[in-house]
């Protein structure tokens, strides 16, 4: 029987919770071992002091987040004036409280993270004890450096701009490069949706698995799920020639009579995807899936895939999928995988000042 994370909650441990989000049933084995930790405040609707807050990016997401933990998702109102300026006002008392705001900055990427700029700011003015900024999608992560001349850090501002408006820690999940932490001057708290994804991989039971890497850059995130499925693993090398343009030149390592099982962090617009199954096929692959962590799915991506020899992509709902995404997810060679439960755990794990790594243990 799969323990829920509300019933989690009730052991006052995020110890007990990081090993039943891995393994439930050790977690009940282990029941008596986690009643001798120290006892720590329960989470419920009580509680005014722990408060999640959501922007419009994807309220579906926050919503079951606070069915997972238990508590009541917070009144706001948020409404634009003609000219698309936005307004925002808290409809409860947060003075002293923690505070969660969860807001991916997905598409429209700016329209979200002005949002997000200004939740912030109006929590801050409301003495807000602690905001936490939960972005399970950091929009701008691919522009981390100076690749060309004159072109701008990106990620960089936008850890800036949150910071500046108040933020006090901030919970990613599956940044574009782990590096971007470092852009942040409050802790910052780096997810990962492998322990949802390997999950699923390991139903699908694929024979003859071999996972790859679409590029040099996802090879660390690649070796760590070939690790935990005990499988071999294969790299593509991929070759950037301008935004959202790449040309596949080879791939290292044997992927000949093999299933292989493609795993990034982003499917924008499905150039790249396409262009990696094809060279796999070519190259002696039997069938070809694919999962990532952020569906942006912008462009011609979704006909691109429907059109493509790919047997199944799964993605998080880290970012809501774009309507004309629904006809492909109807098809089934969509899958959508909840992470509300990955970061209801962090957000509690962080209320209540323990370890969030013991939730990838």
């Amino acid at each position: 029987m799969q323990t829920s994370l509300e019933d989690l909650v009730k052991t006052d441990t995020i110890e007990a919770v990081g090993a039943a989000t891995a393994n439930p049933a050790a977690a009940q084995g282990d029941g008596a071992k986690a009643k001798q930790q120290p006892r720590r405040s329960r989470v419920s609707n009580e509680d005014r002091r722990f408060k999640v807050f959501s922007g419009s990016a994807n309220r579906e997401l926050a919503e079951e987040i606070c069915r997972h933990i238990g508590v009541t998702l917070g009144e706001t109102r948020m409404q634009r004036f003609s000219d698309g300026e936005v307004y925002f006002q808290l409809l409860e008392n947060v003075r002293g409280a923690d505070v969660f705001v969860v807001q991916p900055t997905c598409w429209p990427v700016d329209q979200h993270l002005v949002e997000l700029l200004i939740m912030i700011d109006a929590l801050k003015r409301a003495s807000a004890g602690r905001i936490t900024v939960v972005v399970p999608y950091y929009g701008y992560a691919r522009q981390d450096r100076k690749d060309r001349p004159r072109v701008a850090i990106s990620s960089k501002l936008v850890a800036d701009l949150m910071t500046t408006a108040g933020a006090h820690r901030a919970l990613f999940m599956d940044l574009h490069a782990a590096q971007i932490q470092g852009f942040f001057n409050i802790p910052v708290d780096h997810m990962f949706a492998s322990p949802v994804m390997i999950g699923y991989i390991r139903e699908l039971n694929l024979p003859n698995l071999t996972v790859v890497s679409p590029d040099a850059g996802g090879v660390e995130r690649a070796r760590h799920i070939a690790t935990k499925l005990g499988v071999p693993m294969a790299i593509v090398d991929k070759r950037r020639t301008d935004i959202n343009v790449t040309e596949v030149m080879n791939v290292i390592g044997d992927v000949t009579g093999q299933t292989c099982l493609i795993v990034d962090d982003i499917i924008d617009t499905a150039g790249t995807l396409v262009k990696t199954v094809d060279t796999l096929l070519e190259k002696g692959a039997l069938k070809v899936y694919a999962g990532a962590s952020h569906p942006v799915l912008s462009g011609e991506a979704v006909q691109r895939i429907a059109n493509s020899k790919l047997e199944q992509l799964f993605v998080t709902d880290s970012i809501p999928l774009r309507p004309e995404a629904q006809a492909l997810k109807d098809s089934g060679k969509l899958k959508v995988l909840s992470v509300a439960g990955l970061l209801g755990a962090a957000i509690l794990s962080i209320h209540m000042e323990t370890s969030v790594s013991t939730l990838f243990s």
